[in-house]
């Protein structure tokens, strides 16, 4: 297994509201990430509703990731059986990486 098939948890604030704090699991660290984006693809529908299709940068989802009150994954280490953290900064890359990988499949 690759670190990105470890359960992840998705923990999410998107105000300073506490109220706003949500979280969501994901079978693999990939599919959370992937999650991230639909959030964000959701979020620009909702901002342009009469849009047929939507089109972005990745910069436009970082700054998004960036807006966000928090952000932060844990992820499921199968040596240590606890859940290790991390920040925006590691999510930005790892989503990075996703994408990049993406586009040299297409």
């Amino acid at each position: 297994k690759t670190p990105f098939s470890m359960h992840t948890i998705l923990l999410i604030q998107p105000t300073n509201k506490p109220d706003s704090r949500t979280w969501s699991d994901y079978e693999t660290t990939t599919e959370c990430l992937e999650g991230i984006c639909k959030i964000f693809e959701e979020f620009l529908k909702k901002q342009n509703p009469t849009l047929q299709s939507i089109t972005y940068d990745v910069s436009h989802l970082f700054e998004f990731v960036d807006k966000l009150n928090d952000l932060s994954l844990l992820v499921f280490n199968k040596d240590t059986a606890n859940y290790t953290p991390h920040n925006k900064e590691w999510i930005k890359d790892r989503i990075f990486q996703l994408l990049r990988s993406q586009a040299e499949k297409h």
